[in-house]
């Protein structure tokens, strides 16, 4: 998102109609309005990974599956899993939060398994996680791992792409929870600079961003019909509805998000 000066924002609010309640009411009137606009990004961006994952627009902490596709357990807000290390964060988040919380039991499994598909060890762990999803502190928990892994790489990653508009911004956290911000190939950073080849460069080189996060949709689309990452394919490949529904909301023209949305995925439609 495009950063504002606190002068520019207070001509703003004063070229909006402020000018007659001072420079202090001003300003309080610009920097809530860079707050709302800052929370409608982060509303765009939770409900997107909400109904890709969940089909739902609420953030579902309780939910937990095998999904059979070489990861062990997939769970909460952004689908952490036991086989790739960030579920096994967010438990030891919660038990920094809450030692004796019924999930703590399980940290020596969950590092066992760790980087396989295996839920050996893992008995009653579903359960244990959906008793203990609605306690403010598991929520902490989720939410400051989903910060950290996810949220955080993708503004930084946005920010050196030169990604000014928010569904640029929004387009690489919700493909980040699905494929990383590693090293990989079917990683969003290689996906990116496979976008930035094909585009001609980055919006920060000078490259016009709405051909480049175009070019960036459809280089995620091609991976999910065929990852580097065989173990992923199976289920990465029914995911692909995703990517569309991406391409067309691209396709609305609501590039600053400040429009209502209506996502069309897996046979739903939802509206926020």
């Amino acid at each position: 998102m495009k950063k504002l000066t606190i002068s520019c924002l207070m001509a703003a609010a004063l070229s909006c109609g402020y000018a007659g309640v001072g420079l202090a009411q001003a300003a309080n009137a610009a920097e809530s309005a860079t707050a709302a606009a800052v929370d409608r990004q982060t509303q765009v961006e939770d409900a997107l990974v909400s109904i890709f994952e969940n089909l739902t627009l609420r953030i579902r902490y309780d939910y937990i599956e095998n999904l059979n596709d070489g990861r062990g357990f997939t769970a909460g807000r952004a689908g952490f899993t036991s086989g790739t290390d960030d579920l096994l964060q967010v438990v030891q988040e919660y038990t920094v939060r809450k030692p004796d919380n019924a999930l703590a039991s399980y940290l020596s499994a969950l590092r066992a398994v760790n980087g396989s598909d295996s839920t050996s060890g893992l008995g009653g762990f579903p359960e244990a996680w959906r008793a203990s999803a609605a306690d403010p502190q598991m929520i902490a928990a989720q939410d400051a791992v989903n910060d950290q892994l996810y949220r955080v790489p993708a503004h930084k990653l946005a920010n050196k792409l030169g990604l000014v508009l928010p569904l640029s911004r929004a387009a690489l956290y919700e493909a980040g929870i699905q494929h990383g911000y590693g090293n990989d190939p079917d990683s969003v950073k290689k996906i990116a600079e496979r976008a930035s080849a094909q585009a001609g460069g980055a919006p920060a080189a000078g490259v016009d961003e709405r051909t480049w996060l175009l070019t960036f949709l459809q280089m995620r689309r091609a991976d999910l019909l065929s990852p580097a990452n065989t173990a992923s394919a199976a289920e990465w490949q029914k995911s692909v509805g995703r990517a569309d529904a991406m391409i067309t909301l691209y396709h609305t023209g609501n590039f600053d998000l400040t429009q209502p949305i209506a996502i069309s995925v897996f046979g739903k439609t939802f509206q926020f």
